[in-house]
């Protein structure tokens, strides 16, 4: 699933870059919304990420890309991968700014684990 994000001066730090924990927030929804869509009628929660490194400073006024991927598939977990692109918006160039593995798991009403749904299309 590939979606986008216009970083405002309300995400930035007090030193004009991109808040850290925004593009996390950011890549957590995106990969929620993806595992919900290739799971339907599935209850998923959010166990980690790996490897928080950010790569390249980020400013008011980008567009950022989220390019979310199933990685992964265990009994009651999934990972995917986060990959974050800006794009140059003159020259189209695109340089990845972000990377991760989020992992989610499947839980009833009550929060205890249980077998994945069948993926969509699966």
């Amino acid at each position: 699933m590939e979606t986008h994000k216009l970083v405002m001066p309300e995400h930035l730090n007090h030193f004009g870059f991109l808040f850290g924990g925004n593009l996390l927030k950011w890549t957590d929804e995106i990969a929620y919304i993806a595992v919900t869509l290739d799971y339907p009628g599935c209850n998923f929660v959010t166990v980690g990420m790996d490897k928080i490194e950010f790569r390249k400073s980020i400013r008011q006024g980008t567009i950022l890309c989220f390019d979310s991927r199933r990685s992964r598939t265990g009994n009651t977990s999934v990972e995917y991968v986060v990959d974050v692109t800006r794009e140059e918006i003159t020259t189209g160039q695109k340089e990845l700014v972000f990377t991760t593995r989020i992992t989610f798991v499947s839980v009833d009403e009550e929060g205890r684990k249980k077998p994945i749904c069948r993926a969509k299309g699966g």
